[in-house]
């Protein structure tokens, strides 16, 4: 059977002109995985609401950070397929979750090379709903709807991959040479903490208001195979380990809140506003959640957190870009790709 790959990111709007950009929203927050309320409720909240009053502000953040070529985060996904279908044989097409990048497109463009059985590549190191879950789900329905005979596997959630925390440990270590940073945050995309609860397949591990200790992320369980915060979490402490980073100069956190229902913690912004207050001068800080930069990246991180930083007495705010189309990056993944692709290896 011949095999090809289809990486799948977030995606984007078009453009950053607001009707693009409420399209967009539009698509990204009627998605059941995202916002998880009955559908009379997401209609009320995202068309009734959200559509009429925040496209405007999220196309002034998109125009902040929007290149020549176009939206970074397609463009940054555009360039790792390229380097990678140099140093692969199969066929690796690029697909969105949401925009006009379909997957169905990039399946479509996979069967008219001859592929018969795909490798989907979700470009999340975490499993999440929002994320690895709502691609997958979606690309099987696409599959029995339109190409019942094509086969399918799923990267799995690869956040505790050695080779992948060296890769990420090495890409952090190399942005922060030379600087004198006194804390190092890792900050994560966040999520509603009932996502975590419907995420745990045994139904009484999971604990997401657990904000200090974080217990329950510690204690072994099946659990955590689609515990998100466990997987944040760990990804902290495998680079922390890597880099023998000393306890008390790193931390975890969570960004990109939105509405009022409980999301994980402790978030972003007031984690960064507290270092500043507590006489942090130098930090740094890096956004594992992403392995492409994109707004929440570039405006919400780079932007509005430095801002936040110097309001509060911070001096120097080094943001730490995603693995993008890094080379090791990329001879990472063409390794998996090969090993996939050969029948006597089994990808784990």
């Amino acid at each position: 059977m011949k095999k090809g790959i289809l990486l799948v990111n977030l995606g984007s709007p078009d453009s950053p002109e607001p009707k693009d950009v409420k399209k967009y929203l539009g698509e990204f927050l009627m998605d059941e995985r995202v916002i998880d309320v009955p559908l009379w409720a997401r209609n009320l909240l995202v068309k009734g609401i959200i559509l009429n009053t925040r496209p405007k502000a999220s196309a002034k953040a998109y125009k902040k950070i929007w290149w020549d070529e176009g939206s970074p985060l397609i463009v940054l996904s555009e360039r790792l397929q390229n380097k990678l279908q140099k140093q692969v044989e199969e066929p690796v097409a690029l697909a969105m979750r949401y925009g006009s990048m379909t997957i169905k497109k990039g399946l479509q463009e996979l069967v008219n090379k001859g592929v018969e059985e795909v490798l989907l590549f979700p470009l999340y190191p975490q499993f999440a709903m929002a994320t690895t879950e709502t691609i997958t789900v979606l690309a099987e329905e696409i599959r029995q709807k339109y190409f019942p005979n094509l086969k399918i596997e799923s990267v799995p959630a690869f956040y505790n991959k050695p080779d992948y925390i060296e890769v990420l440990s090495n890409s952090i270590k190399k942005h922060l040479q030379g600087k004198n940073y006194e804390h190092l945050l890792f900050s994560y995309h966040g999520v509603p903490e009932r996502h975590i609860r419907k995420s745990d397949i045994t139904k009484s591990h999971c604990n997401p208001s657990d904000k200090v200790n974080c217990k329950c992320c510690k204690i072994p369980s099946e659990a955590h195979k689609y515990c998100y915060k466990h997987q944040c979490v760990e990804v902290t402490r495998l680079v922390g380990e890597a880099l023998n980073l000393k306890e008390g100069t790193f931390s975890t956190s969570f960004q990109s809140r939105l509405g009022f229902d409980p999301w994980l913690q402790p978030y972003t912004d007031r984690t960064i506003e507290r270092l500043g207050k507590q006489g942090i001068k130098n930090m740094a800080i890096v956004t594992p959640a992403f392995v492409s930069d994109c707004l929440e990246t570039l405006e919400e991180i780079a932007m509005e957190g430095e801002e936040i930083f110097h309001e509060v007495g911070g001096k120097e705010f080094t943001t730490i870009p995603c693995l993008n189309d890094d080379d090791d990056w990329v001879a990472l993944i063409s390794r998996w790709i090969k090993e996939w692709a050969t029948p006597e290896t089994v990808m784990v």
